[in-house]
């Protein structure tokens, strides 16, 4: 059955839209040669678009071509701001973009755990003030919040988890109340796996799993281009998955002695002194330590060392102290030791979804980089006759901000782009 001329204007309005976004301005020209429309009908839409208040002319490309043939038109990047939050179990940070998802403004605010649930909630949606106000942002569209814990996928709020703190899961109700924006909670892994998919390392894959190694342990599932999330948004809580070389076995309230204790941050910097690895006294950043000490291995096994490297090896009882040979022969051995442990959650997921594609994500998968995935790659290619390729995540804790800003702009678009309902 065609589509009705609404119809057709709509899905028309859409994908114009979706490429300015995409590719940046463009001229009708490129629109018409992008859409494959006739002239006229991308005559209509730019006019269409700026009568909305959706696009402007922002520009002219060509030197020897002037006029309205070389008006380039992009989106409106100010009609809605929106702010992305990284919520973690001592803090949290907060962007503020613009429609395009232009960062203008970013802060952070520690929150101890001896802070009452009241004030830290209204630490928190303060922040967001200050941070949005900053940002020169009037108000608030949409707010994309990723949190540890379940996501209730009936009700999209977070569940009650035991270890995490109280005020987490009053904090989306609060910034509603308060800055009467659009609030959207996932889980901070998922937000990382959507970041890695639209601008990172699997942008080439509609099936993939994300392990997060980051302070605790989980994993994301990407199933045809579609996040998974299970029927209880549980679905990647591997870190209670139970797996050889543990003390005992998780429980219904606690993960330890599941793959948490083999591939949790405390777990990796206990290896890694095992190893005669430590990190530095003081860390100059928010990742783990654990993630220092992975980078500062890569770098001593001749990887390249990367902003944050200054764990310092100590020799092994049985090594000569303080030689380049020592630290490097300590390194080889804990990665090689890391890669056992992952290598053993890597190959449950691998044989229950076959993925294709394992991204090592968070802090410590961004610091082992190529080096500790391709070793994780290599355990895994003799404990699987599944074919997977293992990649290093590229963007690190960052991820899960970006995750957020993708999922409140997404938000954002679907409201104020011309929507597309499909006629029965």
């Amino acid at each position: 059955m065609p589509a009705s001329p609404s119809t057709a204007r709509a899905i028309n309005d859409r994908l114009a839209l979706r490429l300015l976004q995409q590719q940046g301005p463009l001229t009708a020209g490129q629109l018409k040669q992008l859409t494959g429309l006739s002239r006229p009908t991308v005559a209509d839409l730019v006019e269409r678009l700026q009568s909305a208040g959706l696009i402007t002319v922002v520009g002219e490309t060509g030197a020897e071509r002037r006029g309205p043939n070389a008006r380039l038109y992009g989106i409106v990047a100010d009609r809605a701001h929106l702010a992305a939050l990284d919520v973690r179990t001592d803090g949290l940070t907060v962007v503020v973009a613009d429609l395009l998802g232009t960062v203008l403004a970013e802060a952070s605010v520690p929150i101890g755990g001896d802070t009452g649930t009241g004030p830290a909630v209204e630490q928190a949606v303060a922040l967001v003030e200050r941070t949005a106000k900053e940002a020169g942002a009037e108000r608030l569209h949409s707010v994309g919040v990723g949190a540890p814990g379940l996501i209730d996928p009936a009700t999209g709020e977070l569940r009650d988890s035991s270890g995490l703190p109280a005020w987490h899961r009053r904090l989306a109700g609060a910034l509603q109340e308060r800055l009467a924006a659009r609030v959207l909670v996932e889980n901070e892994t998922n937000l990382a796996a959507l970041a890695e998919q639209r601008d990172g390392v699997a942008v080439d894959r509609d099936t993939f799993v994300l392990l997060w190694l980051g302070h605790g342990v989980g994993a994301a599932v990407v199933l045809d281009g579609a996040l998974r999330r299970g029927a209880s948004g549980g679905t990647g809580e591997i870190g209670f998955l139970p797996v050889p070389g543990t003390d005992g076995l998780p429980s219904a309230t606690g993960c330890e002695g599941g793959f948490h204790s083999l591939a949790g941050a405390a777990a990796i910097t206990e290896l890694a002194a095992r190893h005669g690895l430590v990190p530095p006294a003081e860390p100059h950043s928010h990742e783990p330590p654990a993630a220092t000490v992975v980078r500062a291995a890569v770098a001593a096994m001749g990887g390249t060392p990367t902003e944050g490297s200054e764990a310092r090896a100590v020799s092994a009882p049985d090594m000569a102290p303080d030689s380049g040979a020592t630290d490097a022969r300590a390194a080889a051995a804990f990665l090689n030791a890391l890669a056992d442990r992952l290598a053993i959650g890597v190959a449950s997921v691998t044989a229950v979804l076959d993925p294709g594609c394992v991204v090592l994500g968070g802090e410590i998968g961004q610091a082992g980089g190529a080096a500790l995935a391709s070793l994780v790659q290599d355990r895994l290619t003799t404990m699987s006759p599944l074919h997977t390729e293992v990649r290093a995540g590229a963007l690190g804790g960052g991820a899960v901000l970006r995750g957020a800003l993708f999922t409140a702009r997404d938000a954002a678009q679907d409201e104020l782009f011309p929507l597309f309902a499909p006629q029965a």
